[in-house]
């Protein structure tokens, strides 16, 4: 049996004229032979979720440094509720869920230890973006050096889920938009349990518009994007939620992102990253050796070097460099 016919024949008949189906990918950089049950955006899904650098996302920040406690998000669970919710509104919108999947799944992979406190650190000394660090991962860093090779449009996605970006696919435009969903949400969910904010703190203008729980709130935005992109090509919100998240994003970074109870740590990080970037410039051969070569210069290796790396990881090997071992002769 043909079983990929037969997810053709249930997206042409069922998908939006807008959704971009799998017949239609741009296909990928390096040709690959078909899979016999598997359409292309399933591949890259399934490629992801195995990837060394998914698992690597369990024991990444969040938002909380290191927290106590085992309910705390880390980067692998925020992926995860992105890619619900992009799910949802993407079967809601008839739009391809596998694509869309696939980019909420590998839409951070390039990530550094700690978060944005490590991307920050690495921009003090060059360009380092996340979005584009997680396309770097799934194109060249990934599978020692020999990248993933996806196809054109989850790589479009991936790169362009923030910022000023804009995907080529209406299913690229949902995980930008879900991703957004699931920080605000689950970062109020953390802060809450983390008493850095009380119910009582978050303004009403937020509990009247979104609802009064984690589950209310994201239910009604993601209802709010249903409503006002079915039917077009577009995803968009009504201006009475778009404006009102704009607002209650700001209010996160005024009172949890710049928390001093949330951050209290995130000075130690930063500087730890940066011992770590001005090591390696220093010490190149000490990286593994998929880094050590001259097609890219130094400081574009040690990113790629740091952005593999684990909350955990960096901090043992930061102890390995700067801690003097016992030493002992028998």
């Amino acid at each position: 049996m043909d079983f990929k016919s037969v997810v053709y024949e249930i997206q042409d008949k069922y998908l939006s004229p807008y959704a971009c189906k799998d017949k239609d990918t741009r296909g990928r950089q390096q040709p690959l032979k078909p899979c016999d049950m598997r359409t292309e955006f399933q591949r890259d899904r399934d490629r992801i979720i195995h990837s060394k650098a998914f698992r690597r996302l369990k024991h990444k920040t969040q938002v909380f440094l290191s927290p106590e406690g085992d309910h705390y998000r880390t980067r692998l669970t925020h992926t995860l509720e992105v890619s619900q919710i992009a799910r949802t509104i993407s079967r809601c919108l008839r739009l391809n869920e596998d694509l869309t999947e696939a980019i909420a799944l590998g839409h951070d992979l390039g990530h550094t230890p700690y978060g944005h406190a490590g991307e920050r650190a690495l921009n003090k000394f060059t360009h380092f973006a996340h979005n584009e660090q997680s396309l770097r991962m799934v194109d060249v860093i990934e599978n020692d050096g020999r990248g993933m090779n996806l196809t054109f449009e989850v790589r479009d996605g991936i790169v362009n889920h923030t910022g000023g970006g804009r995907a080529a696919t209406l299913e690229g435009r949902v995980v930008a938009i879900a991703d957004r969903i699931a920080y605000i949400n689950h970062d109020i969910d953390d802060a809450l349990r983390g008493d850095i904010i009380k119910e009582s703190d978050i303004p009403k203008r937020f509990t009247e518009l979104f609802g009064d729980t984690h589950s209310k709130r994201i239910s009604s935005m993601i209802t709010d994007i249903i409503e006002a992109s079915y039917g077009k090509d577009s995803v968009e919100q009504s201006s009475e939620f778009k404006n009102g998240m704009n607002e209650l994003r700001r209010y996160m970074f005024d009172n949890v992102y710049t928390s001093s109870d949330a951050k209290s740590e995130e000075k130690k990080a930063i500087k730890m990253i940066e011992y770590l970037y001005l090591y390696f410039c220093e010490n190149e051969r000490e990286m593994p050796p998929q880094f050590v070569y001259d097609t890219d210069p130094i400081s574009r290796r040690v990113c790629d070097f740091i952005s593999t790396m684990s909350d955990q990881y960096a901090v043992r090997l930061f102890e390995s460099i700067t801690v003097p071992q016992n030493w002992s002769k028998l």
